[in-house]
């Protein structure tokens, strides 16, 4: 496994992330378990979460299938750099939806913080995640919020998800001024070979402003995962974000040429969209999601995947990316 710097910091992460969403909604704990030991002993050292994860009514499950793996010591923890998030509405489940109990208020920060240590049964969360921009809190409070945690010693970093390029730039001139906090080290983004927008502004910023990023599905919801392929071999249908994908003719059209370009190079649709992200500049690496030990395997052998200039050009010609910006929506 190959590590890199997280950013501009002097944290040593590895080029593949190891998504949780799945543990506990479709992988249960024992299953989950041994995912996070096949990845540890693969290198796999970078892992990612949120104090959502599980969802509804088992919100939190993930973390706590986290914290139980930690629970099992042999330096589990110890050789982890464990990043979660915050945003979503934590509160009670009911009718009645209670406020400060979501978004990023430093109150919602301070309470969220000390629920994910408890669930992740860990005294220090390495990256702290704002999972979405909050419109109604200032970054200065934000900042604040943020300042006192790294001062008790619960997390060493923030780092953002699903931010646009302003909103990156906003909150590290907001860090700059401050003075006593060195802003968002990392930005967590939407980046596959199918969504390329985030060339546009977000990877620009966050290259600028010294921001490791860490693209979320890179199979674009199991597009990029031969989705056609199993379908006519009768395996599972495309659903969510895939079926959407493939509803529009000309986009099924473009996954249908990828697929046919890769089988002439013999090569798996997932692992060489995991393989194309490692090339792309800024990206310090992809968060492989597996359900399975078999998912986890295909997303280790595409960490070892070389792409030919030949291939990458070709990727191009089907999926081309926006451009940056201002050059892509003006002159």
């Amino acid at each position: 496994m190959e590590y890199t710097q997280l950013g501009r910091t002097g944290l040593k992460v590895s080029r593949l992330v190891l998504g949780t969403m799945n543990f506990g909604p479709q992988t249960d704990e024992a299953d989950s378990h041994a995912i996070m030991d096949a990845a540890l002993d693969a290198g796999i050292n970078f892992f990612d979460t949120a104090n959502v994860y599980g969802w509804g009514e088992n919100k939190g499950r993930t973390e706590e299938i986290i914290g139980s793996w930690f629970a099992k010591g042999g330096d589990r923890r110890e050789k982890t750099v464990l990043a979660t998030k915050v945003y979503a509405n934590m509160g009670p489940e009911g009718d009645n939806v209670w406020p400060n109990f979501d978004r990023l208020s430093a109150l919602n920060i301070r309470r969220a913080v000390d629920a994910s240590l408890k669930r992740l049964k860990t005294d220090y969360i390495d990256v702290y995640q704002f999972h979405h921009i909050d419109r109604n809190t200032p970054f200065d409070e934000i900042w604040q919020a943020v300042d006192v945690l790294v001062a008790q010693g619960k997390i060493l970093y923030a780092g953002s998800s699903n931010f646009p390029g302003y909103k990156i730039a906003q909150a590290n001139e907001t860090a700059a001024r401050r003075g006593n906090t060195i802003g968002l080290v990392s930005e967590q983004c939407l980046y596959n070979l199918a969504e390329r927008r985030a060339e546009m502004e977000v990877i620009p910023a966050a290259q600028d402003y010294g921001l490791g990023v860490i693209p979320w599905s890179p199979l674009h919801g199991g597009v990029l995962g031969g989705v056609i392929r199993k379908e006519v071999q009768g395996g599972r249908r495309a659903s969510g974000r895939a079926a959407d994908f493939l509803a529009d003719a000309e986009k099924r059209a473009r996954i249908q040429s990828y697929e046919d370009l890769l089988d002439k190079h013999g090569l798996e649709p997932g692992e060489v969209a995991l393989a194309w992200l490692l090339t792309r500049p800024g990206v310090t690496g992809p968060i492989v999601g597996p359900r399975t030990a078999e998912q986890l395997e295909s997303a280790l052998r595409a960490s070892e995947l070389e792409l030919s200039q030949e291939l990458l050009g070709s990727l191009d010609e089907i999926f081309p990316g926006p451009g940056p910006s201002p050059e892509a929506f003006a002159w």
